[in-house]
């Protein structure tokens, strides 16, 4: 396996979850992204989902309102799984589409009032090409919602062990599985947690299922991350900071995504 095809198969873990979809899961995952835009009502509104996956979230748009919901990902099984997964809700107002954000058409340039993205970006290969092409998309004065690996000491370590786990074949990839498992039930541990409570209020993650995270976490790969900073310093003025949900991230289980909700501003200038 070269370098240049080296990626994580995110569809396949998707369309594994999506058979523990419910309304629980989409319930989870409406007040997740109802805190993320801050209440906002998306009565109305355009919304494009950068990376569905199971398309729970494209769901959740729909279920908040939103007049028209367009999601795209560059995986066809998380292509196929959002229609099955919008099907099963009864949905009509969500258009899914294969697409690369990377080599996106641009005529589409300014033409959604909400652009979510959870945890794709940092997977594409070139996270801060994939973060212009999607605030693109972005009418003045709409939204950005973003979430993308905080940076840590750990970084490049994380991204040779996706990287070997990526390569590797099903029985490595169990072995990594198991490892990580273990070594996460005794980080909880030594905190006062338990490994089988945090997997009981997993649904609660933005309706998320434990064990599929491990599989994303382990697997995704590309990998970058980036600090707020460096994100505020990359998008310049055109967008203001609405809001951000960040963490100090220490210790090799501190990695994670960081929220940060963006405004674009309507001339191009603060």
């Amino acid at each position: 396996m070269t370098e240049s095809n080296l990626r994580f198969g995110f569809g396949d873990n998707w369309r594994d979850f999506s058979t523990l979809v419910d309304q629980k899961r989409l319930d989870s995952a409406t007040e997740r992204l109802v805190n993320f835009l801050g209440n906002r009502d998306l009565s109305g509104l355009s919304f494009a989902d950068i990376g569905c996956g199971s398309g729970l979230h494209s769901v959740a748009a729909e279920k908040l309102g939103a007049k028209a919901i367009w999601a795209i990902d560059l995986d066809i099984e998380s292509v196929e799984t959002t229609r099955d997964v919008a099907k099963f809700f009864g949905t009509a107002r969500i258009t899914v589409e294969q697409a690369d954000i990377l080599t996106l058409r641009t005529d589409l340039a300014g033409t959604f009032d909400v652009v979510y993205s959870w945890g794709v970006l940092h997977h594409t290969g070139n996270m801060f090409a994939a973060l212009d092409q999607t605030a693109k998309l972005v009418k003045p004065g709409g939204y950005l919602a973003v979430a993308l690996y905080g940076k840590t000491r750990y970084c490049e370590l994380w991204k040779k062990i996706k990287r070997k786990y990526c390569r590797g074949g099903a029985k490595l990839k169990k072995k990594y599985e198991d490892r990580y498992i273990w070594a996460f039930g005794l980080y909880l541990l030594l905190r006062g947690q338990t490994l089988s409570k945090k997997k009981r209020e997993y649904v609660q993650k933005r309706g998320m299922n434990f064990e599929h995270d491990v599989k994303d976490w382990l697997g995704g790969y590309p990998y970058e991350s980036l600090t707020a900073d460096q994100l505020r310093g990359h998008l310049g003025e055109e967008f203001d900071l609405i809001s951000s949900n960040t963490r100090k991230r220490s210790g090799l289980f501190g990695s994670g995504c960081d929220e940060y909700l963006l405004r674009k501003t309507s001339d191009g200038s603060i």
